[in-house]
């Protein structure tokens, strides 16, 4: 891992072990993201095959603590209320956010900041908990783009002069947004590397206007990150084997280094919860194939 240059001499340790925490010494990432109450509300912890331990936000935390994960991101006021609980575990701090109550064809979305990376350092020495870097929604597209592009910058630089790793959700998103091709994810994580981050969650694109394969075509939105690392998002829920089938791919045939899972993962009661990132893990981290990954998930979840 070669420490981005905008990381003073004095943060650099500082910076490695957070990266370290995370990636497990791996460069790559099993991101556990669950900012999901403000972004859908409680869509996402009550309903139909939803598991009843997931209405309850602690149920999060307790995921965390006793699976196998890189670190959670989750917003800062969430760790407050539960984090003392749970100090062992590694956060990405969700900085900004935006709820799903207005529907993208009626209005462009925009997710201000609701904390400041000075909050963050601040909480971070108050507490102790550890705190790993910060995370950032954009969507590019949106009318609103300008002003979210500048705080993206800001909260990467300021990230990295604190030694906290900086990670940006980017969506092309708003209503001159008709569809998501590979050419226009590529444009986002070329843009995640442009800002200077170290991570960027995507949603993978299912369609793509070459005779390729998702999973190859995916080859060229990694390839457009540079050296900033592409993670895909889980995304809705799908069975087991589905997903692991899937996130073996993403990472060996398209280059991806990671996943940034929610929904699949908070979704299950806490025993299946758990096996299930222990096998998410043995992919990310272990190289594991999926049927070595389904296995491990099958003898926990007994």
């Amino acid at each position: 891992m070669n420490t981005p240059a905008d990381v003073p001499n004095a943060q650099q340790n500082e910076f490695l072990q957070n990266y370290n925490k995370i990636t497990q010494g791996t460069n790559r990432l099993m991101l556990f993201a669950a900012d999901q109450k403000i972004e859908h509300l409680n869509n996402d912890f009550y309903g139909d095959f939803i598991h009843p331990e997931a209405n309850h936000s602690k149920h999060i935390f307790n995921i965390a603590a006793q699976g196998r994960i890189g670190a959670l991101a989750t917003h800062l006021g969430l760790i407050a209320r539960y984090g003392s609980e749970f100090k062992d575990v590694n956060y990405i701090v969700k900085l900004n956010g935006k709820t799903n109550l207005i529907e993208t064809n009626k209005k462009d979305p925009m997710g201000s900041l609701l904390w400041t990376i000075e909050d963050i350092i601040k909480f971070k020495k108050d507490s102790g908990f550890n705190i790993c870097g910060v995370g950032y929604s954009l969507y590019i597209g949106s009318e609103f783009e300008a002003q979210m592009l500048q705080e993206a910058a800001q909260v990467i630089y300021k990230a990295h002069q604190n030694g906290l790793v900086a990670i940006l959700w980017v969506y092309p998103r708003g209503k001159n947004i008709n569809k998501t091709n590979i050419d226009l994810t590529s444009g986002a994580t070329g843009l995640a590397n442009a800002l200077g981050a170290d991570f960027v969650k995507i949603k993978a694109p299912e369609e793509n206007d070459y005779e390729i394969s998702p999973f190859e075509s995916l080859k060229i939105a990694t390839h457009a990150a540079g050296n900033t690392k592409v993670i895909c998002a889980g995304g809705e829920p799908e069975d087991t084997a589905t997903f692991l089938k899937k996130l073996y791919e993403q990472i060996n045939i398209g280059g991806t280094c990671g996943n940034a899972t929610g929904r699949n993962i908070f979704q299950r009661s806490l025993h299946d919860a758990i096996a299930f990132t222990n096998a998410i893990s043995a992919i990310v981290y272990d190289n594991k194939s999926a049927n070595e990954a389904i296995k491990i998930y099958n003898s926990m979840a007994k």
